[in-house]
């Protein structure tokens, strides 16, 4: 879109203000809001803003920055009122000398995929973030409770979660998004909506544009909509599987072989290859809470051991069933991000290992067909070699920061931040005195 096709339609909306977007380098939405009337001053030179109070970004003395439009993802936000509608946009941050800022998450995925660009590629993501809606249960919405009581798939015509998801999908069509379908998940108050697979940066752009839409009309109906990886013990928590595939320019699929028995080219073996060697490091920055890694254990349907399979849900990465004439279907689910993590910096770093796979042709370990990891023994595991994620968020850390193919695709300044954001959560958790401890050790002790 042209800067004055964007002009024109704000002024057809009706839009007031203009929301300036883009994220911290923890995946949190930044904005600055500026009078629909001065979207062309914005346009022509940016928006200067003070970036050294945002997570990762600068320090005091490196603090001016300026925002860049992305005239290709405006949207009216659908819950503002009419007499103050609302527009908004992503942005680029930029530096005084012109430079992209290396600390954006969202220019450091587009700096991945200029690599593969050039080979004339494309790299699609499908994700499919789970959320749960929950009531208030006290002033502050600690320990919520579930919004229903339906399991996955459910309809029930009274169901009041039912209506909030569909005006949840209708919100999110408004918005730009391909809604392909929403349904309830296994947990209690756990929804699914998922969207069409786009290019790595749509893909991340539709994540962050879902997650506070889903907020914004939750709030509406005295909810609180959470994308917790693990917000309730005992029962399922909230994945953001990734469905990927790289293109090439015509629009065909390079991870396609008629020949092979699953379909999968010499190129998707050694894509697959390269996010299975990386996989431990990767973890940090697509499960990156202390709480992701409260999902990530045996018997609730998360991956725990790496390893790629087709069917089988309890690998890393699932090779969804071929069908005659889907070509183009052909694809590698990676199942352990969390809906947590920023999806600019995830798809980054999945990207780079991927790349890194294909790039040195690693050789693909031999699939888990027919075989329920969770039940083999420790012993079962070494021998086939099946290794494990880390068990922990501080264990993630330390395999991010031996793997230099990661951290030179988030760079320094994007990897500084990150490491110093995650070790201020964990220090902080380290100090934090639980409900857990005080039932255990209250009285015991």
């Amino acid at each position: 879109m042209a800067g004055t096709d964007l002009i024109t339609r704000i002024e057809e909306d009706n839009v007031k203000f203009l929301s300036l977007q883009f994220s911290d380098v923890t995946g949190t939405v930044k904005s600055v809001d500026i009078p629909a009337h001065r979207v062309h001053v914005a346009m022509e030179d940016g928006i200067w803003f003070d970036g050294s109070s945002v997570e990762g970004f600068a320090r005091i003395q490196e603090s001016d920055m300026r925002l860049v439009i992305d005239t290709q993802t405006y949207a009216v936000l659908p819950w503002s009122p009419q007499e103050a509608r609302r527009g908004r946009v992503f942005c680029d941050i930029y530096l005084p000398d012109g430079n992209p800022f290396p600390g954006d998450p969202r220019s450091t995925l587009k700096s991945m995929l200029s690599k593969i660009k050039k080979r004339g590629w494309v790299y699609n993501v499908g994700p499919e973030p789970e959320f749960f809606l929950f009531k208030r249960n006290g002033p502050q919405s600690i320990h919520p409770v579930p919004h229903d009581v339906g399991g996955y798939f459910d309809f029930s015509a009274n169901d009041e979660a039912v209506r909030v998801r569909t005006e949840l999908m209708d919100a999110l069509r408004q918005m730009g998004l391909e809604i392909e379908m929403g349904h309830h998940e296994v947990a209690l108050g756990q929804h699914e909506i998922d969207f069409h697979f786009a290019d790595a940066l749509q893909a991340a752009d539709n994540v962050i544009t879902m997650k506070y839409t889903v907020k914004a009309i939750a709030a509406q109906h005295d909810l609180v909509a959470s994308f917790m990886p693990k917000p309730i013990y005992g029962i399922n928590g909230s994945g953001m599987h990734c469905h990927q595939s790289l293109f090439n320019g015509l629009g065909d699929s390079l991870f396609f072989d008629p020949v092979d028995d699953f379909r999968l080219s010499k190129l998707a073996y050694g894509f697959i290859a390269g996010q299975l060697k990386h996989a431990r490091a990767l973890a940090a920055v697509v499960a990156p809470t202390i709480n992701s890694y409260k999902r990530l254990v045996p018997g609730y349907e998360a991956p725990v051991y790496i390893g790629w399979a087709q069917l089988n849900r309890s690998a890393l990465i699932r090779i969804p069933y071929y069908s005659a004439g889907r070509e183009k279907s052909v694809r590698a689910e990676l199942r352990f991000p969390d809906p947590s993590s920023n999806p600019y910096l995830a798809f980054t770093v999945m990207l780079a290992a991927a790349l890194g796979g294909i790039e040195n042709e690693l050789s693909c370990p031999a699939p888990l067909n027919n075989l329920n990891v969770y039940q083999l023994s420790e012993e079962e595991r070494v021998e086939q070699n099946i290794e494990a994620l880390p068990g922990s968020l501080t264990d993630a850390l330390r395999e991010l920061e031996s793997d230099s193919v990661l951290r030179r695709a988030l760079g320094d300044e994007i990897y500084q931040a990150f490491h110093r954001a995650k070790w201020a959560e964990i220090e902080e958790y380290r100090t934090r005195v639980t409900d857990w401890e005080l039932e255990r050790y209250l009285e015991l002790a």
